[in-house]
Parts: C-alpha cells; sequence; structure tokens
C-alpha cells in the first residue's frame, strides 16, 4: 500500500510522463511537418484521451477567425464577434458567469498571444476534479501555444512560397515581355531611333514598336493600358503579341486596324480597361506619315523651331464596343525631323512640391538635344526625370520613343 505522500509522487510523476510523451508527440509532427489536421488531431487526442477534458473548442487565428476544434460542444460559434468577446481575456481565466452565449458554457479560457495579436482561444470543461484540473492549464496553454504558433508559421511559410513561385513567374512574363519589344533599332543613313523604358514593377504596361514593312514602310507605335498590376501587364502583352501577328501576315488601313484592334481590347478587358494607342505608318520614299491617335498623349514632330502636335484619331482602345469616328491623320517629315513619343508617367511624374513634369518641359528638352544622337537625347530627358523627382520613386510606367529621319 502506498501513502498519501507516495501516491502524489506516483501521481506528479504519471503526469510529468503524460506532458514529456505530449510535447514529444506535438513536436515531432511539427518537425516533420505535418499537415495541420494531422496536428489537430494529436492535440486533440492529448487534451481529451490523455489530460481528460471532455468538452473543449479550440479557436485559431489564420487572417481572420476559424474553428479547428470542437469537442463536446455542438453550439454555433460567432466567428467574426471572438475579437469582441475574447480580447479582453489575457491570460488564463476561470469563467464564473458570463452574458456571453458561448463562454457560459465553459469553465476556463485560455488566450494565446503573439506579439499583442491573439492567435488563439482555448475553451476547456471538464470532469477532473478542481485540483487536478488547475494543475494541468499551463501546460494546456503551453501545448497550445505550441500548436498556434507552428501553424501560423506553417501559413507565413505557405505564403513565402506562394510570394516565391509568383516572383519566378513574373520574372518569366518580364523576359518574354522583352521579347515583344524590338531587340534592335535602327540607326543609320536614313533614320536613327532609340527607345528608353522604365516599367514600375517586372511587368509593365507600356508598349512601344518599330516593324518594317519592306525597305521603305515602317510601323511606328506606342501604347499605355489603364491601371496598374499584373492584369494591365497581361494585357498590353496579348495586344503587343496581336499587333506583332497582325502585320507579319498582311497590311491593314488604319481605320480597319483600329476596330479590329478595339475588338480585341474589349474582348480581353470586357470593359474593366482600356489601352491608349499610337499608331503610325511612315513611307520613307515619299516621306508622308499616316497615324491615327487613340486617345493618347500627342507625339510632337520638330524641324527646327517648329513643333507639330500629332492629334487626329479617335476615342481610346476598349472604351467603347464600336468606335464612333475614326480620323486619320496626315504629315509630311521635312528631312532632319525629330518624332518624340512618350507616355503619360513621362509628363505626369511629380516632383517634391506636387507639380507635374508636363509637355512643356519635354519638348523644350527635346528641342534643346534633338541635334545629339537619339540614345543620348533620352538620356539627357531620363536624367532631367531623376532631377526632377529628387529622392520620390516612378509612381507608373515611364517610356520615350525618340526617331530621327534624315
Amino acid at each position: 500500500m502506498y501513502t498519501t505522500r507516495e501516491q502524489d509522487l506516483v501521481y506528479q510523476n504519471e503526469v510529468k510522463e503524460i506532458k514529456l510523451l505530449s510535447l514529444l508527440e506535438i513536436t515531432n509532427a511539427i518537425n516533420e511537418n505535418a499537415p495541420v489536421k494531422h496536428l489537430m488531431k494529436i492535440f486533440t487526442f492529448i487534451l481529451k484521451e490523455q489530460l481528460g477534458f471532455s468538452k473543449f473548442v479550440l479557436l485559431m487565428n489564420q487572417k481572420e477567425w476559424g474553428n479547428p476544434v470542437k469537442i463536446g460542444f455542438k453550439g454555433k460559434i460567432d466567428l467574426k464577434a471572438i475579437d469582441k468577446e475574447f480580447s479582453r481575456f489575457k491570460e488564463i481565466t476561470i469563467i464564473e458567469s458570463s452574458k456571453s452565449k458561448i463562454l457560459h458554457q465553459f469553465q476556463v479560457i485560455i488566450p494565446v498571444f503573439h506579439s499583442e495579436k491573439p492567435l488563439a482561444f482555448l475553451l476547456l470543461s471538464s470532469n477532473l476534479d478542481s485540483e487536478n484540473e488547475t494543475s494541468y492549464f499551463s501546460f494546456v496553454q503551453t501545448l497550445t501555444n505550441i500548436i498556434a504558433v507552428a501553424v501560423e508559421n506553417k501559413r507565413l511559410g505557405e505564403q513565402n512560397v506562394i510570394k516565391e513561385r509568383i516572383s519566378k513567374e513574373l520574372e518569366v512574363a518580364s523576359e518574354m515581355q522583352k521579347l515583344l519589344f524590338p531587340s534592335e533599332l535602327p540607326s543609320n543613313k536614313k533614320m536613327d531611333l532609340s527607345a528608353k523604358y522604365i516599367p514600375r514593377h517586372a511587368i509593365g504596361g507600356d508598349y512601344y514598336d518599330f516593324i518594317p514593312l519592306g525597305d521603305d514602310e515602317y510601323i511606328i507605335c506606342i501604347a499605355d493600358v489603364s491601371g496598374k498590376g499584373i492584369s494591365a501587364a497581361l494585357l498590353m502583352a496579348n495586344f503587343q503579341a496581336t499587333i506583332r501577328t497582325l502585320f507579319k501576315y498582311q497590311r491593314f488601313e488604319m481605320p480597319f486596324l483600329i476596330e479590329e484592334l478595339n475588338k480585341k481590347v474589349m474582348r480581353s478587358a470586357k470593359g474593366e480597361k482600356f489601352i491608349t494607342f499610337f499608331i503610325a505608318h511612315y513611307n520613307a520614299h515619299t516621306r508622308q506619315m499616316k497615324y491615327v491617335n487613340a486617345g493618347h498623349n500627342h507625339p510632337f514632330i520638330l524641324h527646327g523651331r517648329k513643333i507639330f502636335m500629332l492629334d487626329k484619331g479617335c476615342i481610346g482602345l476598349g472604351m467603347l464596343d464600336e468606335i464612333p469616328k475614326i480620323n486619320v491623320g496626315t504629315i509630311e517629315l521635312s528631312p532632319n525631323s525629330t518624332f518624340v513619343l512618350y507616355t503619360d508617367g513621362l509628363i505626369e511624374l511629380e516632383n517634391n512640391e506636387g507639380k507635374l513634369f508636363g509637355i512643356n518641359q519635354l519638348v523644350k528638352a527635346a528641342q534643346s538635344y534633338a541635334p545629339l544622337k537619339m540614345e543620348d537625347m533620352n538620356n539627357i530627358i531620363f536624367s532631367k526625370l531623376d532631377d526632377w523627382r529628387g529622392d520620390l520613386s516612378f509612381v507608373d510606367d515611364t517610356a520615350i520613343f525618340s526617331c530621327k529621319f534624315f
């Protein structure tokens, strides 16, 4: 026969063994990267079978509150009210009386916090005597803490994996998008072309292109999609590919081409986004340029001190199912004319005082440096943009496409 003292020691040793085995089982499962459902099964088994709690509910916060474990309780839990009802509990609390529909059905609430953020609340009732029950509460809090932190770490880990995957996908998309831009722009006795483009993100929503149609005819275009982000960039990439594909097989009259592109944008964007677009067809032999400006910032042509804004055209692509009217502009380029196309990220760049760089500054800079090679002129203009924005970042995709025709 054991004495009372010996019985207490035996009981304490049994409790210690249960606690150690419980911790070992949980930590092994965590180290083996067991799924959350498996962790919850172990947690439930320990509380119910090893520790003897007959009724408990575990509430966990993963972006929003959920209820992964519910034993011995059949009531409904208002997950939206958890923050309001339970946030006042910062430590193990015996529930003596409560007006809460759920709290009054349990004997104790065990909170788990991390950096003042509630990760979990465990509600408990049991058939144990109060002395034995109390001895388990601190251990149960430790166990719940381990589980809650492990689940939170798994969630954050999955988020990081998703972020890494998205990052890699964006890298691939960025490389694919680069392939759609002209790899080389001509610089010869006929013309000198150069472009500079800084996307706001990995993939951008601006586009420029130069497509030869023979020895003396060329397509020159620039575009900007409304909005930002991946969806805008993907719409523009699709638009780029469409233009390239169209001109690979056939030539089109300007109005027909604009109408077809408008249908394509409407189908792809479903009216949620639109594209401003400028396209010119230049004949180097006749020096005649035909163009349509579909809602884009006005490109301009410089010849000496003369400035010609190219504003003939129509509304942006994807704004309406059908474009009401398309005006085709025509202009003849004198020798040594400089043709400048750009997107709104350039002229709408703000300085620290909230002032825009503006079209006037762009025109003045182009007039000053037009005698230089187009690459040098573009670099100087971007250096002026850097001076203008100071320590501010580019807030939009920013592109300039400059062409000199000799």
